[in-house]
């Protein structure tokens, strides 16, 4: 398909991409966290980046908070002030995998305490959600255990579930819980929560607000993502996507900056499964540390190639490929999907910001703009925020 040839479909206006307010902040490896100047400070100025990003692209109005590292006093006001900005804020992400109460587990601890210590904490985190209008809750535990025999694997889904049940009875008749997975790390013979089947069968008993959350970058090498998208979508349990990129294990790096393909395949089971659809419960996010990179243009760099991806997705030929399946021609069906993801979208999407008033070209306008230098040179002392700030 020539350039020439794209027409944009009315449904990439709906793209929404939400972005995570520690993407803003001080990152690294698991060896060493980075300072960079112009970094966030305070949750008010990573909630102003997020809207540069948003201003630039039209795609990121909604930012993600995580708990504690976003805990202010009155989250009312800090709800004002991020509609001020043009964004409002997200899903609450919670946090119980860096208290040193947690080093053997939090919701699926052994220990009452303890868990009853995890709990409260979710439970405070949808009282969040009330004051600042969010809707998901959003878990990821690092629970798990070393070595065999360290623990009872089946005990631990016991209490996972009921931990999780007594969290999902406090949510609000708007609100939903969405469960992540991950593959491994930091424990390494078993992880509590480390697939979706296991995601999909604790939200399954929990109820119809309890959806399972994928993270393009927590599973083992070769897995095939878009199928696990596929079935999700198709059992009505995806509730949100958390995209970055990886080449080896959780890197968090920008979406499809290890494999595009990869990033078009799952688009088009997005897409395939209504996940565009303006009544859908699919929510679109990116989950990203910018190590080397500056910040505000790693997420803008991701936000664009997720919608370059999505448009790819929405371009796919359907009736071509669908005859190419029923006839069982299998050359040809792999022809039609690659020439979607061939088709150079960029001067399509460069016309269809033009249209809307937003710069044809966000990078190229944010490096003009100014903005890096202003931070670099205003937000000087005080605590830079990161991991664990």
């Amino acid at each position: 398909m020539s350039t020439t040839e794209v027409r944009i479909p009315e449904a990439l206006d709906r793209l929404a991409i939400e972005v995570p307010s520690w993407a803003y902040g001080n990152s690294g490896t698991r060896f060493k966290v980075f300072g960079t100047p112009g970094t966030p400070r305070t949750v008010e100025e990573k909630l102003q980046d997020a809207a540069k990003v948003n201003e630039l692209t039209g795609l990121a109005p909604s930012v993600a908070l995580h708990i504690p590292w976003d805990k202010v006093e009155d989250y009312a006001a800090l709800r004002e002030y991020a509609e001020g900005l043009g964004v409002k804020l997200g899903t609450i992400n919670s946090n119980t995998f860096q208290d040193d109460v947690y080093k053997f587990g939090s919701l699926t601890h052994s220990d009452t305490a303890v868990r009853r210590r995890a709990i409260e904490h979710h439970l405070e985190c949808i009282d969040i959600m009330d004051a600042t209008g969010s809707r998901d809750l959003k878990i990821w535990l690092a629970d798990g255990t070393n070595y065999p025999g360290q623990d009872d694997i089946r005990a631990r889904q016991d209490r996972l579930a009921e931990s999780l049940g007594e969290i999902y009875a406090r949510l609000g008749e708007d609100q939903r819980l969405v469960l992540e997975y991950k593959f491994f790390e930091p424990a390494f013979y078993h992880t509590d929560v480390p697939d979706w089947g296991t995601s999909y069968a604790q939200t399954l008993a929990l109820g119809e607000k309890a959806f399972v959350c994928l993270d393009t970058g927590h599973h083992a090498p070769g897995t095939n993502i878009e199928f696990i998208v596929a079935q999700l979508l198709r059992l009505g349990k995806l509730g949100s996507f958390d995209f970055n990129s990886r080449f080896y294990a959780d890197d968090d790096l920008i979406v499809g900056a290890a494999d595009p393909f990869q990033l078009f395949r799952i688009m088009v089971e997005v897409v395939r499964g209504g996940g565009l659809e303006p009544n859908s419960a699919v929510a679109l996010m990116l989950d990203q540390c910018h190590n080397l990179e500056e910040k505000i243009p790693g997420q803008i760099r991701s936000v664009l190639n997720v919608q370059e991806m999505t448009l790819r997705a929405l371009l796919l030929d359907r009736s071509a490929l669908a005859e190419a399946q029923g006839n069982h021609d299998v050359l040809a069906a792999n022809a039609v999907f690659m020439d979607a993801f061939y088709t150079d979208v960029r001067p399509a999407l460069a016309a269809w910001r033009e249209e809307r008033g937003l710069p044809t070209d966000p990078m190229a306008a944010y490096a003009a703009s100014g903005y890096q230098k202003l931070i670099n040179d205003t937000r000087v002392g005080g605590t830079q925020a990161g991991w664990g700030a």
